[in-house]
């Protein structure tokens, strides 16, 4: 199946192209890594029993999501 995203990108000049891929990847790698972060730091709150950080952390997890 294709993805409808870049068959668009086809007709777009290849510079700009690759520019706005290269955005597209280094905005997922961020979320990735925010996730990656915020996720540790659950951990940590469910060994410390924070139940604050817990919920403050799974909301911040929801908005990087």
């Amino acid at each position: 199946m294709e993805n409808n995203t870049f068959n668009g990108l086809d007709r777009v000049d290849p510079n700009l192209r690759d520019e706005m891929l290269a955005e597209l990847f280094l905005n997922q790698m961020m979320n990735n890594f925010q996730k990656s972060k915020i996720l540790e730091e659950i951990d940590q709150s469910l060994k410390n029993k924070d139940k604050e950080a817990f919920f403050r952390l799974t909301e911040d997890l929801k908005s990087v999501s």
